[in-house]
């Protein structure tokens, strides 16, 4: 990757950091994911609110590194008004990036593909992942 393309790509998460969107809990009927990342201390409460099989909103509280606070900003906007179906196969495209695996790229990332760099720095992947877990983890229990 060029430094060019690092540098914007840096830009992109510290913006996402800086001025996360869809900061903030859902009150009613919404359903609530709290988890942790015991290693580095990284918290997101996650809360979705999900009607007929869409995710009609998604917002989300915690703290922590850069990474992980600008990977659930970029997950709750990538996410609002999908079916839960393409929740989670986004989901999938992400752990796959995150891994360094091949991945469908004929799905538009937006903001999310700056994330692509911290597959470089495996310390760093539980970080980007916590929201998308903790997303995955409410998508499914809510399946049930």
């Amino acid at each position: 990757m060029s430094s060019n393309l690092d540098q914007l790509y840096r830009q992109v998460i510290m913006d996402h950091y800086k001025n996360p969107r869809n900061k903030g809990v859902l009150e009613d009927d919404s359903l609530t994911i709290n988890m942790n990342n015991p290693t580095c201390g990284d918290r997101i409460q996650l809360t979705l609110k999900v009607n007929d099989g869409i995710v009609n909103d998604a917002k989300f509280e915690g703290e922590g590194c850069s990474i992980s606070m600008s990977s659930a900003s970029m997950m709750t906007q990538a996410i609002k008004g999908k079916k839960i179906e393409d929740a989670l196969k986004l989901s999938k495209i992400f752990s796959d990036m995150m891994l360094g695996k091949d991945y469908d790229d004929d799905i538009d990332l937006g903001d999310i593909e700056a994330l692509q760099g911290v597959a470089k720095f495996p310390a760093r992947i539980k970080c980007a992942t916590l929201a998308w877990k903790a997303m995955e983890k409410g998508l499914k229990e809510d399946e049930q």
